[in-house]
């Protein structure tokens, strides 16, 4: 099966008003820019990310540009601001426009692999003592607490890969990788970015990251020059 579109405006014609998305990203690498900014040109509002970071190292790029036009409600976040000025996101949820869930990193991957994986949830030590468990279940193993975490799903996964081919599998470059290959196992839809298309084939199988089956399409990134090598 070609999964292969033409336009990023075709990969997120279907992303409708109140979907949760997953997107892709750590920092500055792994961000799926053009499926953002194709996002961000739709208008689809009432969204709930679940991201590392909601943006703002790279605010014409990365998601500070739906924050910029409140098309996000809710965020699901281990790391939501960066020192600095205020950005996007910060300025909102400052002023009670937008939520916050922030969890943990290591919950946070853990929660995302449990989702792609038919987990419902599963007991953690991290946490235990700090805000992160206020409303949570607790429970003691061996003498020491922990506290239930629930799977995270979504509607869609916004991901960014280095290379495809026609057929959705999907190889990465270096720490671009991240939480990438765990959210395109978690979402009922996911949408590949990437850098080259290549024929069935040409890929190296051992190279493979995230096999097809994950991937429901795959469009051809547009570069961006966004002062980091």
């Amino acid at each position: 099966m070609d999964k292969i579109l033409s336009s990023p405006e075709e990969a997120v014609a279907d992303i409708q008003d109140g979907s949760t998305i997953m997107f892709g990203g750590f920092g500055v690498a792994g961000i799926p820019f053009t499926l953002i900014k194709a996002l961000y040109e739709k208008g689809t509002k009432g969204i709930t990310a679940i991201t590392n970071s909601p943006g703002g190292r790279l605010e014409d790029f990365d998601l500070s540009i739906l924050f910029q036009k409140r098309q996000i409600r809710k965020v699901v976040a281990s790391y939501p601001v960066y020192a600095g000025k205020v950005n996007a996101f910060e300025g909102l949820y400052l002023k009670g426009e937008v939520e916050l869930e922030i969890v943990p990193q290591g919950t946070f991957a853990e929660r995302i692999r449990a989702g792609g994986a038919g987990i419902p949830g599963f007991y953690t030590p991290t946490g235990v003592g700090t805000v992160a468990e206020e409303g949570k279940e607790k429970k003691v193993f061996d003498g020491k607490e922990y506290l239930l975490e629930l799977a995270l799903r979504a509607d869609f996964a916004l991901i960014k890969a280095h290379k495809a081919d026609r057929m959705g599998n999907l190889t990465y470059r270096m720490t671009a990788r991240n939480f990438n290959p765990l959210m395109a196992t978690a979402a009922a839809v996911t949408i590949a970015e990437v850098d080259e298309i290549v024929e069935v084939g040409e890929l190296d199988p051992e190279s493979v990251v995230t096999p097809g089956i994950y991937v429901n399409c795959v469009i051809k990134g547009e570069k961006y020059d966004v002062g980091f090598k």
